[in-house]
């Protein structure tokens, strides 16, 4: 058997260790710039506030209501591998999926001791983190994902399910989910599901594999023998690495200085190289584009984009930010009052799979791989010291670019600086 452990409302709950006030509290966390509602608590979403929500849209006996706060993801990430490290305790066999997901393995264990030990588990990442989970054991990962759903929204369960392949349980819930609330089934998906009769869960697993694969892909013929207990899919099948990498985000305030928007495409590009490398690919070219605010109409208005190709495929940072830097140049206009640019990574391959030219010689391999090394170095030490401890270039003070933030909560974790002070 395998476990799903999920963190309930886990941005919330991260804020709600730390500051006790915001139990039973409407509480929304913001995205990047304080815009939209990516994270809601129970009380939130009893209001009518939806996923994705503009915060300035939000009437005004709703903002009386609830409290808001700003991304803090330093925070988040530190709170996800404390939690992970709990999992450990239980298993040896601990697969992240997500910041507030991981599948645990259970295989060896008494099925008959599972839900005491899903229950246990809940009890000790509380007690050790603060973060509430749900908990859901199956034999195949589609079919944790069900139960975990059914642990976290059906009370009668008490935060933790224990499906079989087939029970009348595991019949009833796969009858009443829609397709297109299983993981891996996107909503076109469903739409073209649809058109063949395929409505819930239930009529998926009863197709013919064949049928699915032909229609769709053998990802999806997998989602079948999942839902009828056949172990078909391992972690990699459903984190495919992407065919494009795009960093981008919106300026806390609107710039027409060259410098901020330099600054900026220098921290997008370096972030899509450390991505680029973190799924083991290169890239071939890198694109450039910048936005002024379509909405304010009495501003001029322009946007552009261009695509810089590299003289070969790379992973390195220093080679991205160079094309990036060069095709900003390329594109950036005087006069107008800028409000997003952003990099993307395109024609991306395997690194295993990189060709040399015929114009490579044995000292462009010998840079290569002194290039690999030193990406690799960097990596590791922003991973074990903390992002950006060594990155290309300093911002300056008070630039355009950086995150609108005002809402934040100590990070009180990962900032000695802003450590809980307690009083006696």
């Amino acid at each position: 058997m395998i476990a799903l452990v999920d963190c309930n409302n886990f941005y919330v709950s991260c804020e709600r260790v730390f500051d006790p006030r915001l139990e039973g509290r409407s509480v929304g966390v913001l995205s990047n710039n304080d815009g939209c509602v990516v994270a809601r608590s129970n009380e939130l979403k009893a209001l009518g506030v939806e996923m994705g929500a503009a915060m300035h849209l939000l009437p005004s006996e709703i903002r009386r209501q609830v409290i808001l706060l700003s991304s803090n993801y330093a925070l988040y990430g530190d709170m996800s591998q404390r939690v992970t490290r709990t999992l450990g305790e239980f298993s040896p066999h601990v697969e992240v999926y997500s910041i507030d997901e991981s599948f645990v393995g259970f295989q060896g264990f008494d099925p008959a001791t599972l839900e005491a030990r899903g229950d246990r588990l809940r009890h000790t990442v509380r007690q050790w983190t603060g973060i509430p989970v749900s908990v859901g054991f199956a034999p195949t990962r589609v079919l944790a994902k069900v139960a975990n759903r059914a642990a976290k929204k059906i009370p009668a369960y008490e935060g933790v399910c224990k499906l079989e392949a087939d029970c009348p349980a595991t019949r009833a819930l796969l009858r009443q989910l829609p397709v297109t609330e299983l993981w891996g089934v996107a909503r076109r998906t469903g739409e073209r599901l649809a058109l063949m009769n395929i409505n819930s869960a239930w009529e998926l697993r009863e197709a013919d594999p064949k049928r699915i694969r032909k229609a769709f892909s053998v990802v999806m013929e997998r989602i079948v023998w999942e839902l009828r207990g056949h172990t078909a899919i391992e972690l990699d099948d459903m984190t495919a690495p992407k065919k494009q990498i795009m960093v981008s985000r919106s300026f806390g305030r609107m710039t027409s200085n060259p410098d901020d928007l330099r600054e900026a495409i220098r921290q997008h590009a370096a972030r899509a190289g450390e991505k680029l490398r973190r799924q083991g690919s290169v890239t071939s070219a890198v694109m450039v584009f910048v936005n002024t605010n379509r909405f304010q109409l009495d501003q001029p208005q322009y946007r552009n984009s261009v695509v810089v190709p590299l003289i070969r495929p790379t992973d390195d940072s220093r080679d991205i930010v160079q094309a990036a830097t060069h095709g900003l140049q390329a594109i950036f206009l005087e006069g107008y009052r800028y409000q997003k640019v952003g990099v993307m990574l395109l024609d991306l391959s395997a690194d295993a799979n990189r060709q040399l030219s015929l114009a490579d010689t044995p000292l462009s391999e010998v840079d290569r791989q002194r290039s690999q090394r030193l990406m690799a170095t960097v990596d590791k030490l922003n991973r074990e010291l903390g992002r950006d401890t060594v990155r290309l270039g300093l911002p300056r003070q008070g630039n355009a670019w950086a995150l609108r933030c005002e809402r934040r909560t100590p990070r009180y974790t990962t900032r000695w600086e802003e450590l809980v002070r307690v009083r006696g």
